[in-house]
């Protein structure tokens, strides 16, 4: 009964380290969004690969000038626990109002990540967001179009990236893949 009870704890914990991270992003709180992640983490989030340190950065000059608000919403979440690591699959939506051109923008996609406990607070060690549809987008809207898959990254087959263990952002997104 009690590993019982430390499982659904630490299910609990790693979703609300989740729920923190899209909190952070919709608000633009630089504190809130790091503390999702260990120091050093990467996030892999196509545009954007590289520390988390300086991801933040990133998604505060992308979403501050690119919507006047938004909103990721995470639904399907799927978690495999294995000790002090956990491989998640989480399913996002995302809509955000945008500053110019098409008036909103919404897409979906899944973050795959591995989360890690370390002196008993989980959080994110790696991630790799994959966005695999897009609606209202233009040219303009992104620096880079949405593709509706990834090739070599989103598969509806055992060689998607969601099997990949351990997670890492580089070995989830093979060099010849493009965001």
């Amino acid at each position: 009964m009690e590993s019982r009870l430390q499982e659904l704890l630490d299910r609990q914990d790693i979703l609300d380290c989740l729920h923190r991270y899209t909190r952070g992003v919709d608000r633009l709180d630089r504190d809130l969004i790091l503390s999702a992640y260990h120091p050093g983490a990467i996030d892999d989030h196509g545009a954007f690969c590289g520390p988390v340190e300086e991801f933040v950065d990133w998604v505060h000059e992308f979403h501050s000038t690119r919507h006047h608000m938004e909103h990721h919403y995470v639904t399907n979440h799927i978690c495999e626990l294995d000790g002090d690591v956990a491989h998640t699959e989480t399913y996002f939506i995302f809509v955000g109002q945008n500053a110019a051109g098409t008036p909103t923008t919404v897409h979906g996609g899944r973050y795959l990540d591995k989360f890690e406990r370390r002196n008993d607070e989980w959080r994110i060690a790696n991630r790799v967001c994959i966005s695999e549809w897009a609606g209202g987008l233009t040219g303009a809207d992104l620096p880079n179009p949405l593709p509706r898959t990834v090739p070599g990254i989103s598969a509806r087959d055992k060689t998607d990236a969601s099997y990949i263990r351990p997670l890492d952002a580089f070995v989830a997104r093979p060099p010849t893949a493009t965001a």
